[in-house]
């Protein structure tokens, strides 16, 4: 009998053994799946915290810019990058290690959005004009479909490039000319925009406030840097600059299918100082700054094309100096096919060509220099896309400003995530 219980005990121990070391390990196994299924769903909500879709678009700006519009976690990290090589024929060969950008977004909760950019320019290398920048930084109120409010430092919605400037989202290695001194991209301000769309009319617009131009010093500007007087006008997040308020709206209509086609424009004071220096200009009342853009693009399968044409005008620049420019004017168009599937690759290979027709002087008021910044460029390229996200580039732009002609290879890479 006591032999029996003596068994009894035993195999209840080895029995209460195997119990929990079956329990341990399911215990194990449980926890190890309930991590992969976290990391699958943290993955899925996220895109992984790499993927970034070139499909979506939030308020016109680009798929990395909008990626925080569209992500189920509150936190959204994103960005792009750019460098590129140019020969030119009339000078030295060089690279740059151009822009490096980073976008940081966070939810608050369903209709609050903070948004943001910060910018690396030339590797931040201040020897080599390198800089670092706050190129956006607000808060989205959300409140419905038609209107919501975007308050902070804000892109101005003027042009193609200025809110879609992602390389992956233009052809050429650099951004256009026209794009660089008559709308002066990238273009940041501090402002308030209220923005919608109207689905029924196939309308998206954007209307508001932002700080003015400050075109007030191009007066002692000589003849050579003329051509600048837009780009150097912009404050973005500069302490030195007194707010004066500019306006600015924008309407889009997309009810064609591929098409997209629009108008902008902006008019504030031309002068927009903070404690100017004795030297300067007082008495600017009077000065205004008028600027508009008519802008398109069509995406249909292989075939797509963008352009626009602008204009500026600066009413009361007698007040400035006798060379001061009064208006700047121009248009491009850039047309492309994906060959791919002419050669029988499965990564999208769009050739392109793209005219350049502007001049930043047109008209000055004592009539001087009109001619000698009046620039046409035909460039002509490719893009090879090993992923969505990635862009290699090459193009040839042959450049003529005022009868003299230059030409440069360029090579690029870009990327979004």
């Amino acid at each position: 009998m006591k032999r029996l219980a003596t068994a009894l005990s035993l195999s209840a121990i080895l029995a209460t053994g195997v119990q929990a070391s079956s329990l341990e390990e399911r215990v194990a196994a449980l926890e190890e799946q309930n991590t992969v299924l976290t990391e699958e769903v943290l993955a899925t909500q996220t895109g992984g915290f790499t993927l970034v879709d070139t499909q979506k678009s939030y308020s016109g700006m680009g798929p990395a810019a909008s990626k925080i519009y569209f992500s189920k976690n509150p936190l959204s990290i994103g960005g792009y990058g750019e460098m590129f090589y140019a020969n030119p024929d009339n000078g030295d060969d060089f690279a740059d290690v151009y822009r490096f950008i980073t976008y940081i977004g966070y939810k608050f909760n369903d209709w609050i959005v903070l948004n943001t950019e910060i910018e690396f320019e030339h590797g931040a290398d201040a020897g080599n004009g390198g800089k670092v920048v706050v190129e956006f930084l607000y808060l989205d109120f959300l409140l419905s479909e038609q209107a919501n409010l975007r308050l902070g430092h804000v892109l101005t919605p003027m042009g193609l490039v200025n809110l879609r400037h992602e390389p992956t989202l233009f052809n050429t290695v650099q951004r256009p000319d026209i794009e660089k001194h008559l709308l002066p991209s990238t273009w940041h301000e501090n402002g308030a925009l209220v923005y919608g769309r109207f689905d029924s009319a196939d309308i998206d617009y954007t209307a508001g406030v932002i700080n003015a131009l400050n075109l007030n010093s191009q007066y002692t500007r000589g003849d050579d840097t003329q051509s600048k007087w837009i780009r150097e006008g912009r404050l973005g997040a500069s302490k030195d600059a007194s707010f004066e308020p500019a306006f600015v709206g924008r309407v889009d209509y997309t009810g064609i299918n591929g098409l997209m086609v629009g108008a902008s424009v902006y008019y504030g004071n031309g002068s927009n100082v903070k404690d100017p220096k004795p030297d300067e200009i007082q008495d600017v009342s009077g000065l205004t700054t008028t600027m508009f853009d008519i802008h398109a693009s069509y995406d249909n399968g292989p075939f797509s094309m963008y352009g626009l044409y602008t204009q500026t005008n600066l009413d009361g620049a007698e007040k400035l100096s006798g060379n001061a420019v009064e208006k700047a004017s121009g248009y491009y168009v850039n047309a492309s096919y994906d060959v791919s599937s002419l050669v029988g690759l499965n990564y999208k290979l769009p050739v392109f060509a793209q005219y350049q027709d502007f001049n930043p002087v047109e008209k000055t008021v004592d009539g001087s220099n009109e001619d000698t910044f009046q620039t046409e460029i035909v460039t002509i390229g490719l893009n090879f896309f090993p992923a969505d996200q990635v862009v290699l580039k090459a193009d040839y732009a042959m450049k003529e400003v005022n009868n003299v002609d230059s030409n440069t290879f360029s090579f690029g890479l870009g990327f979004i995530f």
